[in-house]
């Protein structure tokens, strides 16, 4: 059998397998009737169409919170169960570990419950967390003026209500927008971009930011951010309690040891793949969201060139920074802790890779 030639996408340039129908990095079909396909053509739409886009963006935050809300459901029940049997307090009647718990469902109900708080306070205030995680500062027009311009312009162009403007005091390049709503927006960048870039560089980076505002990306990225931390917490926090319970447990238990060990290994496993379970979803936030906002920024500056130039600096300068850390890297321009290449893996990569974006930028921009 001769073997599968890959298909190379024209877009971006990512190899996929030979059947592949759209390109695996940016969502480009590499088929020629893609057009009589139809979920093959609402996606190519929403890679085009930006209010196809938004409400597909709002959709994937309804399911990603129902997704999160599970786990902690399912982590709130086992917690309980393995408390109960550890206990020995069993239900009348019941002499085994598999029974229905009625402390895993009195957990399972509190969990639900904190993560519905802790949603709503993430959607009324998850920017506002945000920003003080990353430890930005408003700045007024008289403190940078070119900013100010710069963003007042890109917002005009896209037609939303100008979004407030943060600084991050790092040398680091970067940039962020967060915000639940485009009319309660904010776009952070760091000193060092500021230093660096020149006025098209800096229109490419705040239209690229401005594209996660008009799609309403940063929606989806603040849940993330606040959810996540909160699943880590919890997981965190049971894995402690087993420690300190396997150390205090007192050998009398009715379960006799074996069930209650098994219990307790169902519970260990799942608080331990939780987070990596939560982080994995964070992680997947599309590769398209970000292509999404190169090609809004292009649309808003109808200059694909700035965008390019700015991104070949960040490559070459993105680094850690005090305001960053493993909960918001999803939601900066560039990720900070590392440059994803054309080889990394996609299952933890937060952003596509630099040098196929800058490929699509020029396509995008040879195309205009």
């Amino acid at each position: 059998m001769a073997p599968s030639i890959p298909k190379s996408c024209q877009e971006c340039g990512t190899e996929n397998r030979a059947h592949a129908r759209a390109c695996r990095q940016c969502g480009a079909p590499l088929i020629a009737n893609w057009q009589d396909k139809p979920l093959l053509r609402n996606k190519v739409l929403r890679r085009t169409d930006f209010v196809a886009a938004s409400r597909a963006n709002q959709k994937a935050t309804r399911w990603l919170v129902i997704m999160l809300m599970l786990t902690l459901v399912v982590l709130g029940y086992l917690l309980g169960w393995s408390a109960q049997a550890m206990s020995g307090n069993f239900p009348e009647g019941v002499e085994e570990i598999w029974f229905v718990s009625r402390w895993g469902v009195l957990a399972a109900l509190g969990l639900f419950v904190v993560g519905v708080v802790w949603s709503w306070i993430s959607f009324k205030q998850g920017d506002r967390i945000v920003l003080r995680m990353t430890g930005a500062r408003e700045v007024t027009r008289d403190e940078e003026p070119q900013l100010h311009n710069v963003v007042e312009e890109m917002a005009i162009a896209a037609g939303i209500r100008k979004p407030r403007i943060y600084v991050i005091e790092t040398d680091a390049l970067n940039a962020f927008a967060t915000g639940m709503h485009p009319a309660r927006a904010s776009i952070g960048v760091t000193r060092g971009l500021l230093d660096t870039l020149n006025r098209e560089e800096l229109q490419g980076v705040v239209g690229h930011e401005m594209g996660h505002i008009v799609n309403w990306d940063i929606r989806y990225a603040t849940a993330v951010g606040v959810i996540v931390g909160l699943i880590a917490l919890i997981s965190d926090g049971a894995l402690r309690s087993l420690r300190y319970s396997g150390r205090s447990r007192s050998s009398n238990s009715r379960s006799g040891g074996g069930g209650a060990a098994l219990i307790v290994l169902f519970l260990l496993i799942f608080a331990a793949l939780a987070p990596i379970f939560s982080r994995l979803v964070q992680m997947a936030v599309s590769r398209q969201r970000e292509f999404l906002a190169d090609a809004t920024s292009v649309r808003l500056t109808r200059h694909p060139e700035g965008l390019i130039a700015a991104l070949e600096k960040l490559a070459l300068n993105a680094r850690p920074f005090k305001g960053a850390n493993q909960a918001t890297q999803h939601m900066f321009i560039v990720n900070p802790f590392r440059n994803f290449s054309a080889k990394a893996n996609r299952l933890f990569a937060t952003h596509p890779p630099l040098d196929r974006r800058m490929a699509r930028l020029r396509n995008l921009g040879a195309d205009g």
